[in-house]
């Protein structure tokens, strides 16, 4: 069942939190830009989030375990947008006079796709027990 949209949105979710987490870079600190992999615990909720989400895509049977799955993923996303924005303010100079990059909005692009792949996971779901009840 990998052509499901909700696979297609896992996938995405992945995508961004597993691959682009390495790419885009966070803050500028200094003269030089940091990335997640600069810090350990940001990349190590990067990495698990990604992997969360890619390993989800194959619960296709069971939605409530992919459901379960993808609001733990949420909730990891919302702790990993916390430590980011703590650590964003702990830097000396920080504030106002900063200069942020597009990664610090990798976290909430895999919420939102999540939260989508969690709507389709619902319609399937409704759609399976209206078919059941049918019969």
């Amino acid at each position: 069942m990998i052509q499901r949209i909700q696979s297609i949105f896992l996938f995405l979710a992945a995508l961004v939190s597993g691959v682009f987490s390495n790419i885009f870079d966070l803050w500028k600190s200094g003269s030089e830009w940091m990335q997640a992999n600069d810090y350990t615990v940001i990349y190590a909720l990067f990495i698990a989030s990604g992997i969360l989400a890619l390993a989800n895509i194959f619960f296709y049977g069971n939605r409530k375990r992919q459901m379960l799955f993808n609001v733990i993923n949420i909730f990891l996303n919302i702790v990993l947008v916390g430590l980011l924005v703590y650590q964003l303010y702990n830097l000396p100079g920080e504030g106002f006079s900063s200069e942020k990059g597009i990664g610090l909005f990798l976290p909430v692009i895999s919420m939102l796709l999540l939260w989508l792949a969690n709507r389709s996971i619902i319609k399937d779901e409704k759609l399976v027990k209206s078919v059941d009840r049918i019969r």
